[in-house]
């Protein structure tokens, strides 16, 4: 691959101390030219500018005796025009193996949190704690969102480090508090804790409504089916079993969660179930320029954040004078809620950028390198500087653009239990019909036509017989009801 020599000045005044720290102390045959191999199945395709401005570019310009090359494992079909009606979707995970054991193995693997216990149990991947404590690499500086994350994947070792991570947190709408009299939610607090303070704070009717609670920022609220995810992961309940054969859904555990969100639902916790022309109507106001967001708009007090939504929240408060029928919000946000049973821990962690050694890397030494360049101090220094990405170095993670809110939300939480499903999802693409049924007899619970366990008794029933039908035919047309980027949960 060629090497990008054109940066800016800005850019090279801020890797030229990085250069220099990576020259300390190194030895003299690190003059010589090598490569470094790096497969990604990160979808990045065939265009990887974004890719060597994330990730490389600055590795090469502090070592240019290392020339890098990228190993895309993305399969060619997807990346030029998709699969043809009924044809099978190839296994990445089966590419990237095969990769990473072929005669001229990659150094460096980069891949999503979802592949990394597979990858781990192949026994694909080197362990990084020895090369950890003989060069003294800091973890303690990482947040626990990602270094609990990274450690939950390999059993409590270390296989793999990630450079960033997205997150959520609970926003909230501070005059609304204020005005209800009710003090402001904090740090740790349980779901029910949540779920009263938003009892107390909705009021209105109609279109001058005020929500208390809402899993998502969406006019309306989404759909709770989806949106209720963030608060299942991390107790883990699973739709079907481990080889996706069976419907696993007519429990206790399932049976307490849907009767709980209906309950919910007629206590006016969340946003109320509209009909699709009203909700289409209010995500459409031609006079309010938020419509779709009920944060934004001012009908929700609390709400589940993803960091990269603030940049929008904080342009929309410096030029409210720009949008008519805008009023400025004063916001800050605390950590996401979580059960008693798994207190601290949250259902909305990605770790991004994760990167581990190749077993069968020709040269580890620099793969090791690399790794512990991307993921040290310096890159996250100069990294911080974006506006939606968090690093994860925590003395890096500050608020920009002189705001002032408790960032500490973001990554004093646990990720949840990884529930790898992706090879069912890969060897079934539709497997998203059988969600589809749970979700619109979720919602003939929530309408009250149905009791919970009648619904998930006829969602195992009608769920079984769907996977039985797909396991005789597996290759049948059809296309996925539901995007599986929505469907499946993250992180």
């Amino acid at each position: 691959m060629k090497r990008k020599m054109i940066v800016t000045t800005l850019t090279l005044a801020l890797m030229a101390p990085l250069a220099v720290a990576c020259t300390k102390g190194e030895k003299a045959d690190d003059n010589q030219e090598r490569v470094l191999r790096i497969a990604t199945n990160m979808g990045y395709g065939g265009n990887y500018e974004y890719f060597t401005q994330q990730f490389t570019e600055i590795f090469e310009f502090a070592n240019p005796n290392i020339k890098l090359e990228i190993v895309s494992t993305m399969d060619e079909k997807l990346m030029n025009g998709g699969l043809q009606p009924g044809e099978k979707m190839p296994d990445p995970m089966e590419k990237l193996k095969e990769v990473m054991q072929s005669d001229n193995p990659p150094d460096v693997v980069m891949l999503g949190y979802e592949q990394l216990p597979e990858i781990i149990e192949s026994n694909l991947l080197l362990q990084l704690d020895s090369r950890i404590t003989k060069d003294k690499f800091d973890t303690a500086g990482i947040v626990p969102a990602v270094i609990d994350g990274m450690k939950n994947a390999g059993g409590g070792k270390l296989y793999a480090l990630a450079p960033t991570f997205s997150s959520s947190a609970l926003i909230y709408n501070k005059k609304m508090f204020q005005d209800a009299g009710v003090d402001y939610p904090k740090d740790g607090m349980t779901w029910d804790e949540t779920f009263d303070l938003s009892k107390r704070l909705a009021k209105g009717e109609g279109d001058q409504r005020i929500n208390g609670f809402s899993f998502t920022t969406q006019a309306q609220g989404g759909d709770l089916f989806y949106g209720m995810q963030m608060y299942t992961a991390p107790l883990q309940l699973s739709m079907f079993d481990d080889a996706g054969e069976k419907m696993t859904v007519d429990t206790d555990q399932w049976e307490k969660v849907w009767a709980k969100m209906a309950q919910l639902q007629k206590d006016n916790v969340f946003p109320p179930v509209a009909d699709p022309q009203k909700q289409m109507n209010q995500r459409f106001d031609q006079n309010n320029p938020f419509a779709y967001d009920d944060f934004m708009s001012g009908r929700l007090a609390m709400s589940i954040l993803n960091y990269g939504q603030i940049q929008q929240l904080t342009n929309a408060n410096k030029n409210a004078a720009n949008y008519k029928g805008y009023t400025p919000i004063d916001w800050d946000v605390v950590t996401i809620p979580s059960h008693p049973e798994a207190k601290g821990v949250g259902g909305s962690i990605y770790m991004n950028g994760i990167m581990g050694i190749n077993a069968k890397s020709q040269n580890p030494d620099d793969a090791w390198k690399f790794i512990k360049f991307i993921n040290g101090d310096d890159w996250a220094k100069l990294k911080s500087r974006s506006q939606n990405m968090l690093v994860a170095r925590s003395k890096y993670l500050k608020p920009t653009d002189g705001l002032d809110f408790h960032m500490e939300a973001f990554y004093n939480v646990t990720p949840a239990p990884l529930e790898d499903n992706s090879k069912i999802y890969r060897n079934n693409p539709n497997i998203y019909q059988v969600q589809e049924i749970g979700r619109k007899l979720f919602s003939d619970v929530l309408q009250g036509k149905m009791a919970a366990r009648e619904a998930l008794k006829k969602w195992q029933t009608d769920g079984d017989a769907m996977l039985k039908q797909m396991k005789e035919n597996p290759t049948a047309p059809g296309q996925p009801i539901i995007s599986p980027a929505i469907a499946v949960p993250a992180g």
